[in-house]
Order: C-alpha cells, then structure tokens, then sequence
C-alpha cells in the first residue's frame, strides 16, 4: 500500500487520499472556444515516470497538497503545500 505524508497530519495510507489530477493545469478562461475547452477536459498527458499531482486528504485534514510521485513505481518522493516550492 502506499502511503502519503501529509504536510499537515504526517503519514498516512492512501485510501486516506483522493487523486485530483496533474498539478499546474490552468482552466482555460470562459470564453474560450470549444476545442480549447476539450482539450482541458478530456486530453491530459500520460507521464511514465516522476510528476506532481494534486492530492487531498479527505478522510484526514480536508487540505489539498502537491505529491511529487513517480507512476511507474509509485513511489512517493515529495509531499508539500500550494504555498511551498517543490523539489
């Protein structure tokens, strides 16, 4: 099982923690046209290896962090706020 460190709570498991996607994905604005809107939606890349993502932890604190894992291994090498440079 993999386990994340909270920068609020400390280590926990991860059903504790819910995904919420790639870290630094900019909503488009709403005008924006449709296939700019599609892309945001439905295209995001598949990284093989390290990335930072968005994760909360919902059955704990409630807070949303970045967690810098690797998606091969699952291995997670950082945990660090919004307000905190990663890496």
């Amino acid at each position: 099982m993999m386990q994340i460190t909270c920068p609020w709570c400390g280590k926990c498991d991860e059903w504790e923690f819910e995904y919420g996607g790639p870290s630094g994905v900019v909503r488009p604005p709403l005008e924006a046209q449709d296939e700019t809107w599609g892309d945001y939606l439905f295209f995001r890349d598949n990284v093989k290896g390290s990335s930072v993502e968005r994760w909360r932890h919902s059955y704990g604190c409630g807070q949303w962090f970045n967690v810098e894992r690797d998606s091969v291994t699952h291995r997670v090498s950082a945990a660090f706020r919004f307000d905190e440079s990663g890496p």
